[in-house]
Formats: C-alpha cells, sequence, structure tokens
C-alpha cells in the first residue's frame, strides 16, 4: 500500500448528509482494505456518524457544508476529520443538561481511547474548527483457508 492515502468530501450541513459521511467513510476504507463487516469499522462508522451530526446540528445553519478528511500514513495511522465553518468549539454540557443529546463528543473520546486513539479538536484558519480522530491502523488478518483432504 502507498505511504499516504487521502480521500475527502464536502457536504452540505443537512440531516441526510449523515448517512452519506458514514458510507463514505466506510466505502473509502473497504478500498484501503478495512473490511465494511469488522468490529473496528462499526466503531468507525460509530464516530463518523456522531462527527457528521454534530457538524450538522450544532453550526445552527452558520456552516452551509462541512468536510469529511479520511487520511492513511504508511498503514499505521488513520485520522478522521470533520471540519465546518462554525467558531464555536464544543463544550461539555452539565450532566443535568444532558438528557437528550450532548454526549456526542463523550461517545467518541471513549470510543476513540478504546481503539488506543486520541481525539483532537483545533481551529481552521477560515474561522471554523477540525474535530479528528487518530486510530492505529489495525486490518484484521483474514483466516487462510486451506483445503483438506480426507484419504479413502
Amino acid at each position: 500500500m502507498a505511504d499516504h492515502l487521502e480521500a475527502s468530501v464536502t457536504l452540505p450541513s443537512d440531516p441526510a448528509s449523515v448517512s452519506a459521511a458514514r458510507a463514505y467513510v466506510v466505502g473509502t476504507l473497504a478500498e484501503w482494505g478495512l473490511p465494511a463487516d469488522t468490529e473496528v469499522s462499526d466503531t468507525v462508522r460509530l464516530i463518523i456518524s456522531e462527527l457528521a451530526t454534530n457538524a450538522v446540528q450544532h453550526t445552527f445553519g452558520q456552516s452551509p457544508t462541512f468536510t469529511v478528511d479520511v487520511e492513511l500514513d504508511r498503514d499505521e495511522h488513520l485520522r478522521i476529520g470533520v471540519t465546518d465553518s462554525h467558531p464555536r468549539f464544543p463544550r461539555r454540557l452539565p450532566a443535568a443538561v444532558q438528557q437528550d443529546n450532548g454526549r456526542g463528543l463523550v461517545i467518541i473520546r471513549w470510543l476513540t481511547a478504546e481503539c488506543g486513539g486520541r481525539l483532537r479538536i483545533r481551529p481552521t484558519r477560515e474561522g471554523g474548527k477540525t474535530i479528528s480522530i487518530e486510530l492505529p491502523w489495525v486490518v484484521p488478518v483474514q483466516p487462510v483457508t486451506t483445503a483438506v483432504q480426507q484419504e479413502p
């Protein structure tokens, strides 16, 4: 595989774009060798769903689009980032306020840590922000099937 692979898609800040972002990331990773039916793929699917949902719900119409970037370095580090143009950074809400929502970054941080990765939030030059995760690239080893011959 190449030393560095990257892919990117920009989507409208619309609820329908969450599933498009999820399909784009899972499809890209499948092309890069991560089967879509693995636990790691399921974790990435949940993380990108939360990141894209946050970009749609919490920009309050001030970011007409969001961009999903996927990078793989030297078959070792996978980075997935979601960038929007809204200047406000996410904040942790008090537990009492977190009735129906507000737990997205907590979920992302926990899932990322469980995979041995990290979460980063950084500003963009244009005044928005990128929320990204970095995970170790672990492609499951496919079992080798060998034909067993039976003797008569």
